[in-house]
């Protein structure tokens, strides 16, 4: 199995090249976020281990742009960030698991023999609703041929909307899927992002695409023009 170990910290990439050569890996190793991907999109390998703080690139980032460029190869990040919201970060760019340093040397190894035996994810399909297309692999969405600017919480909204495609969904399923049921925030979240997302995704294109059913939520319809 061949293994692309991006560290930065030259100690911690060599005692990882040596044990995981010993576990029987063919091993590459890079420095910086730029060499990285540069070797991840290059050559083919089995699993990446992909530190997150790293010069040139941060892994995040590198992460991302494999993602766009069609590089399934499984990602499991390794960081010092032990944050929830660092580890939903890797995660929502396309990482395939999460370790936080210090780690256990057994347990990393373990992780990456699941990684391995699950092989490469397939990429997401495409959500087409009329011209509107949603990417959930890279977090992008276009209406025609322009690309739409949107916040992490509008693509989520937008997302699970598009996926019930026609159906009438409730408020309070939008509230549970995006944020989630212990919530205790204003419900009204659900109405300044579905707005939010009319002036970015319909207003411009002359389009009501986000329809408003009275006293149950919601339907994403296809091409419908507006007033």
């Amino acid at each position: 199995m061949r293994i692309l170990v991006v560290e930065d910290d030259r100690r911690l990439a060599e005692l990882l090249r040596r044990g995981l050569v010993a576990e029987g890996f063919a091993v590459e190793v890079a420095h910086d976020g730029r060499t990285g991907l540069h070797l991840a999109t290059e050559d083919a390998y089995d699993v990446i281990v992909l530190d997150v703080m790293l010069p040139g690139l941060n892994g995040y980032h590198v992460c991302a742009r494999l993602r766009e460029a069609g590089v399934w190869t499984p990602v499991l990040m390794l960081t010092a960030k032990d944050g929830e919201y660092d580890e939903a970060e890797g995660l929502d760019t396309g990482a395939d698991d999460y370790v936080t340093k210090p780690f256990s040397y057994v347990a990393l190894v373990a992780r990456l023999r699941a990684l391995v035996r699950r092989g490469r994810p397939a990429r997401p399909a495409l959500i087409r609703v009329g011209d509107l297309q949603i990417d959930p692999a890279t977090r992008c969405c276009r209406r025609g041929t322009a690309d739409l600017q949107l916040t992490a919480r509008e693509f989520a909204v937008l997302e699970y909307l598009a996926r019930r495609d026609g159906e009438v969904v409730a408020k309070a399923e939008i509230l549970a899927h995006v944020w989630d049921e212990a919530f205790q925030g204003d419900v009204n979240i659900v109405e300044v992002h579905v707005s939010s997302l009319r002036r970015k995704i319909d207003a411009p294109f002359g389009r009501r695409s986000i329809q408003t059913v009275r006293g149950v939520g919601y339907r994403l319809a296809a091409d419908v023009p507006g007033r």
